[in-house]
C-alpha cells in the first residue's frame, strides 16, 4: 500500500474519541462549569489508553469545548453554540441567538464582498447571477430549491469581489448558512421581498455602483437581522 494513504490509527481514534466526547455535552450529560471524569476514568469507560484520552481532551480545548485546568480537572466551557461551529458532527439545534450571531458575522463579510464585486465582477460573473435570480424568480414556492439558489447567489457575490479568501469563508460556514436560511425562508414570511432585496443588489452591481451594493447588501442582511429580533421561537421549532 502507498505512503500516503496508510490507515490511520492514533490520530483518528482521538478525533473520534473528541466527537462522543462532545456529543456527550451537546446531549445535556455534561453543561458548562461540569468537571469531566478524570482521564484514567474516562480511558477505562471508553475502553482506550489515556494517552488518547489527552489528545482528545486537548483537540476539545483547541476549540473552546472543554477547559483543562492543571491539578484540578478538565471543565466544561460551553455546552452549545461553540460547538456548531467548533464541531463537523455537530448534530443539536440552533438558538435564535446564534442564527443572529450568524447573520452579524456575515454582515462584513458580505457587504465588502458586495463593494468589490461591483469593481471586480467579470461578465460571466454577472451571467451567473442573473441566471441564478431568473431561476429563483420562476421558484418561489420551492423552498427547498430557492435555499440552494440564494445561497449560490450569495456564494457568487464573493467569487465575484476577486478576493480569494471571501468565497472560501463562505464555504467553510455552508452548512451553517444552508440550516440558517431554510429557518430564515420560514420565518421571513415573504419570498418576494427577499427576492426583490437580491435583484436590487444585482442592478447595483450590473451598474458597478460598489456603494449601492454595499448599501443594498447590508439593508438587506439587516431585515433579515430585524426579522430574527421580531421573532418568537415558541412558534416554530429551532434545528
Amino acid at each position: 500500500m502507498d505512503e500516503p494513504f496508510k490507515p490511520l490509527t492514533k490520530q483518528s481514534l482521538s478525533d473520534q474519541l473528541a466527537g462522543r466526547i462532545r456529543r456527550l455535552i451537546q446531549s445535556g450529560d455534561y453543561k458548562a462549569g461540569d468537571r469531566l471524569p478524570p482521564i484514567m476514568e474516562m480511558a477505562r469507560l471508553f475502553g482506550v489508553g489515556h494517552f488518547t484520552v489527552r489528545e482528545a481532551l486537548m483537540k476539545l480545548e483547541t476549540t473552546g469545548v472543554v477547559e483543562i485546568r492543571h491539578g484540578s480537572g478538565v471543565y466544561v466551557s460551553r455546552d452549545h453554540d461553540v460547538l456548531v461551529l467548533a464541531s463537523p458532527d455537530y448534530m443539536g439545534g440552533f438558538t435564535k441567538k446564534l442564527l443572529l450571531d450568524l447573520i452579524d458575522a456575515r454582515i462584513p463579510l458580505e457587504v465588502q464582498s458586495a463593494a468589490l464585486a461591483a469593481k471586480n465582477a467579470t461578465d460571466a460573473n454577472l451571467q451567473e447571477m442573473h441566471r441564478l435570480l431568473d431561476t429563483a424568480g420562476e421558484h418561489l414556492d420551492d423552498d427547498a430549491l430557492l435555499n440552494d439558489v440564494n445561497m449560490a447567489f450569495h456564494r457568487e457575490i464573493a467569487l465575484a469581489s476577486g478576493n480569494d479568501v471571501l468565497p472560501q469563508l463562505l464555504d467553510a460556514l455552508h452548512d451553517l448558512f444552508t440550516s440558517e436560511q431554510r429557518l430564515i425562508l420560514a420565518i421571513f414570511g415573504s419570498r418576494e421581498r427577499d427576492h426583490r432585496e437580491h435583484l436590487a443588489i444585482l442592478d447595483a452591481l450590473d451598474r458597478r455602483d460598489g456603494e449601492a451594493a454595499a448599501a443594498r447588501m447590508r439593508a438587506h442582511l439587516e431585515d433579515v437581522h430585524a426579522t430574527l429580533v421580531r421573532w418568537d421561537p415558541q412558534d416554530e421549532p429551532l434545528g
